[in-house]
This record gives C-alpha cells, structure tokens and sequence, in this order.
C-alpha cells in the first residue's frame, strides 16, 4: 500500500498544489490554502454491471438491509459523577459518543474533566490523555482536588428523568481505574485506546495532537481534522465514550475546521465571567438530548462545585430597589428566577445611550419604544442602561414585561413591592403575549416565597396558583401589567 501523502487545497476554487502558498495562485484568496491527506488512486476498475444483475460479487451479501430488519438498541448511558453535567448531557455520556467541549482559557474545562474522570473511575476505567501538560502538572491538580474532598465512590443520585443506566458488560466492566497518559503523538494515543479499551477517554485537548504523516503543525486544519476523524472511528469500534477539549478563538467561536463540530455527537460550552465565580455549561449540538440545558457550577478555591440553586445565585438579596424587577427565565427545563436592573437617567448629548448587559441591546431599543408610543414616556431624552444579575444570558421574550417593569420603576423613581415576578412577552402594539412552561415558573417562584406574579391574560392557572398560595395579576397590555405590578399609573406625571 502506497504511503499517503498530502496536498494543499485552496478552499475558494479548489486549486490543488504541492507546497503551501500564503496566496492562492488560481483565485488571489489569502490563507485558504488548506493542507488535505491523499493516498494513491485506487486502480481497481469495476465491471459494467448487467441490467437486472447486482453490483456486488456473486456470493457476497449486500450491505444495506431493509430498515424494518434494523435492530435497535436500548441507549445506555454512562453517569459522569455530577448531575448538572448530565443534565446538559440529556442524561450521561452515551458509549461510542464524541463529545467536544469548548470555552476560554482558564475558565475550568480541564478540572471539570478530571474531578468527573475520578468520580467515574469508580465505577468504569477512565483514560487521561494530556496533550498540553505534563504528567506531573495534571497529578497536581488531581492531588488539589483529593484534597479538596471531591466525591470519589458511589456516584450521586440522579432526578429520575435524568437516571442512566451504567454499562455492566465488555472490557470496561472489569476494570476500575484512572489511566493518565501524557502524549501528543496520534498514533501512540490510538495505541493506548486500542490496548486499554477503556470505557471514557478525555483528549485534553485535540488542537495539541499531531500526525506524524501531516507536515502541518499542531492545531491547524487539518491536523484537527484528520485526527479527530481517527479518534471517531476508533471510539465507534469499540463503543468508548470520547471526550474532546478545545480551544476557543477572540470571538468565542470553537478554534478548528467547522467540520469537528459536525463529526462529533455534542458540542458543549463552559463560559463564565472572569470577575465572577460561577460558570455556565451549555449545549450547541446534541444528538442524544436537548440543547438547551443550562447547568451551573461554581469555581473555589479547590474545585468546581455544582450549584444546587441557580436561582438564589442570580438573585440580587438585598430587597427591593429603585429599577429592579425579578423574572422567571426558562433554560430548557429548569426555570430560573433572575433580578432585572434598570437606571434611566437624562442624557447629557443629542443622541442617548443604550447599554444592555445580558440582554440584546437591539430587543432593549424595541421595548423602550414601545414604552413611549403606548405609555408616552419621553424615553427619547435619556440614557438607559440594562443589566441582568449575575451576569447570565437572558434571550427568551418571556423578560420583556420585567425589562419594561424596570425601566418604568427607575424613570419613575418606584420600587415594585417585594414579593412580585413579572412574566410576559410584549408585542408591537403593546399587548401581552403568553409564553411557555407558566407552570414550571409558578413552581419555582412559589418555592423561593414570591407570592405576587403579573402575567398575561388567560393563562389559566387560577387553580395551579391557588395550590401554591399565589395571587394572580393578569392583563391584556403593558399598560394593565404595569399598573397591577407598580400600583399606579405609570403614564400619570404625578406618579
């Protein structure tokens, strides 16, 4: 067999050299020269096949088989040792699954990998792969965790909705350790995989790992992708579930070809504000669950902790203020009640600003127009400036009532009574549209002790809210919904 060599491939026109150029020769392109592996052409010429007669050789079954004779089997899921990773995982790591895990520098991708490592360890084995640090770097860290009395053993309970099923059978099943090798060469990797078989390896991270047949560095495109592509093919022969680290360009995007995210099964994200100390995992792509799952963890001193009360963290707890509104904001299934902080004041030049945190500016400029046409507040004439606590990403419309709730109360200088949620989406022509999982967000808001809720007209929860002691304040407009909330009338000069 011819040993296969590699090719430059211009991603614009598709104009193929033999050495890298910083510009395309054919189309002008700059850096779109993409190093592509090539074998020698297959010089097997297929017989013309006879009408009526099948392609394959005589006596050799085809491969394709009707779908109805397609065996199923049952989804079997392996727990990572932490039930907020599993959530956002739509239940554990499924065995022969590729999962790409991205975020910034130093936001914690690589404890969170090894303190799930040594939970699972437990139970199945577990093999490090350490692309960026040394051997000894890694044991540090995984000493600071022993010490820090990260939970090693049986693993936590899971909701019942969430509970997977651990494999008992293979290779796996007898052993029950952490295996950590410190490696970048790609073939040793696939060595290591092929003669431990393990049933969880982490590349930490796939942009440090080199093929030797690629004259290409480490990182490029198609390192990242010629040997994500071996370690899928290995981890679905032998059904072990793979974890990838990666890395993250300025703009927050994953580093890499596009298509590493299309060749895995899930792509999660672990993001966080460097000032503050929880951190936030999400799911981009998910074949095996939901994405739109939100878990929560929290960095110390020793160690991502796991938040068992999101909704407490972004919270303000200092009691009702000037230009605060609480909402109920929806992330997959689990509502979270989140404190909305306005400040409107009189801008001092022609053209006033507009500032969101957590929230699109351009959604913020929608509200505060409708404010001013339906309520005839001079909005126009001052600055306003939006944040939400605890610096999380609010997108659903179900904010819009808060958000417009906080402006009003800080341009009026009103303070909403304690105890009031604010839920609804707002329309154009000022009227209140109903959202999504109402039930869910009355839950949550009647176990925190809210017990005031403005919400749109015929919701149909009277009796829900009646079970859980809350008092109802429905409405058609934003003008109805501002009134019940503030208890006067906001267009009223005199309020």
């Amino acid at each position: 067999m011819a040993r296969p060599s590699s090719a430059f491939v211009c991603q614009a026109c598709g104009a193929r050299t033999r050495q890298f150029f910083g510009r395309c020769a054919s189309c002008g392109g700059w850096n779109t020269l993409v190093e592509q592996r090539e074998s020698a052409p297959d010089l097997r010429r297929r017989r013309p096949v006879a009408e009526g007669q099948s392609a394959a050789d005589p006596g050799q079954p085809l491969r394709s088989a009707p779908i109805e004779a397609v065996g199923e089997r049952p989804l079997q899921r392996l727990a990572s040792g932490y039930g907020e990773l599993d959530r956002v995982l739509g239940g554990g790591l499924v065995p022969g699954s590729l999962v790409l895990l991205g975020g910034d520098p130093g936001i914690g991708k690589s404890t969170l990998l090894l303190q799930s490592a040594r939970a699972m360890a437990a139970r199945v084995s577990v093999l490090y792969v350490s692309a960026e640090e040394s051997a000894q770097q890694v044991k540090l860290r995984w000493r600071r965790l022993a010490a820090a009395g990260v939970p090693e053993g049986p693993l936590p309970e899971l909701p019942s909705e969430l509970r997977p099923e651990l494999r008992e059978d293979g290779p796996s099943a007898s052993r029950s350790s952490l295996q950590l090798l410190a490696e970048t060469d790609l073939e040793l990797v696939l060595q290591e995989l092929e003669a431990l078989r393990p049933a969880v390896a982490i590349i930490d991270s796939i942009q440090a790992l080199h093929d030797a047949e690629l004259g290409s560095a480490p990182g490029s495109v198609a390192q990242v992708r010629d040997c994500a592509a071996a370690l899928q093919r290995l981890a679905k022969r032998q059904h072990t579930a793979l974890v990838l680290v990666g890395h993250v360009t300025k703009e927050g995007l994953l580093a890499g070809p596009k298509v590493l995210e299309h060749l895995v099964d899930a792509v999660l994200t672990f993001e966080g504000d460097r000032f503050a100390s929880h951190r936030l995992l999400r799911a981009v792509k998910n074949r095996f669950g939901a994405t739109h799952e939100l878990g929560v963890f929290e960095m110390r001193d020793r160690g991502l902790a796991e938040v068992s009360n999101p909704s407490e963290l972004f919270l303000g707890g200092t009691g009702p203020s000037s230009g605060s509104a609480t909402i109920v904001a929806c992330e997959g299934t689990r509502p979270l009640l989140v404190e909305l902080q306005a400040l409107v004041s009189p801008t001092s030049y022609a053209s006033p600003r507009r500032t969101a945190t957590g929230i699109g500016t351009n959604r913020l400029h929608q509200i505060l127009a409708v404010l001013e046409k339906h309520l005839g507040l001079p909005l126009s004439r001052f600055d306003c400036y939006l944040a939400v606590a605890g610096g999380l990403e609010v997108e659903e419309p179900a904010a819009d009532l808060g958000v417009a709730a906080a402006v009003v109360a800080s341009f009026r200088d009103l303070t909403l009574p304690a105890g009031t949620v604010l839920i609804g989406e707002l329309g154009l022509g000022g009227q209140l549209r109903p959202v999504g999982q109402l039930e869910l967000r009355l839950q949550e808001a009647a176990r925190l002790g809210f017990r005031r809720l403005v919400l749109p007209r015929a919701s149909g929860l009277a009796a829900v809210a009646a079970g859980l002691d809350l008092q109802l304040l429905e409405a058609g407009s934003v003008a109805e919904a501002l009134v019940a909330a503030l208890g006067v009338d906001p267009a009223d000069d005199r309020a």
